[in-house]
């Protein structure tokens, strides 16, 4: 659903973070703000409860302006993970033009993983977005843990899909660029499909992912 004003050239774009409670959504989020420059790069909000970390979402916005003058900004949100909060992930799922799963490598966490990816099919269906037409990218979270599903089993479950499947630890810092990078990318060729940005707008798709996966010096 992208909000785009051809007149004022802006285009917005909304990147959801979605997965079962406690699978590392908002540990992406704040390291992602953490490694990405300044420069360009919003402030990261966060709305936490006793209850639920991320109890509506969290925001995090880029800015690009292409060569042609077109303002994108690119919105990234996380949704609350238990059950409770469903019609808050409801909401944030409006208009979104792309989602990250994140879903949690641990052994015993397989069974709410398919949960919750069931309830984000169902969900987007609820809001008028239909799951395979939607740029998805599956980050396993949490490898650097004991009693996690092995990489090449997860690849051999999730590969026949054909989304694009991430391995990562959130809370060491790995993966995490490289999932947002996939999501950027997923959602520029979607976009690009619709309005022409390449064409129209001169918008490199190159340029685009480069201006926002900036990462900061140490």
């Amino acid at each position: 659903m992208i909000e785009f004003d051809e007149q004022q050239k802006r285009l917005v774009l909304k990147l959801v973070y979605y997965g079962p409670a406690l699978s590392g959504k908002t540990t992406n989020l704040l390291c992602l703000h953490d490694q990405l420059q300044q420069e360009g790069r919003g402030e990261l909000m966060l709305l936490d409860t006793t209850e639920d970390r991320t109890i509506y979402f969290d925001l995090l916005p880029f800015f690009y302006v292409a060569p042609s003058g077109l303002k994108i900004k690119l919105k990234v949100y996380t949704v609350p993970g238990q059950v409770r909060h469903d019609a808050t992930r409801k909401a944030v799922l409006q208009r979104a033009d792309g989602v990250v799963f994140i879903a949690d490598s641990l052994l015993s966490q397989q069974g709410v993983n398919a949960e919750s990816f069931a309830n984000l099919e169902q969900n987007l269906s609820m809001v008028g977005l239909a799951i395979e037409q939607l740029p998805l990218v599956v980050q396993f979270n949490k490898q650097d843990l004991p009693g996690v599903v092995p990489e090449a089993e997860l690849r051999e479950t999730w590969g026949p899909t054909g989304l694009p499947v991430l391995m990562a630890s959130a809370l060491q810092g790995w993966g995490v660029l490289e999932t947002f990078q996939a999501a950027v990318e997923g959602v520029f060729d979607a976009v690009d499909q619709k309005l022409g940005l390449q064409e129209r707008f001169q918008v490199s798709r190159d340029d685009f992912v480069a201006a926002l996966i900036k990462v900061e010096k140490p």
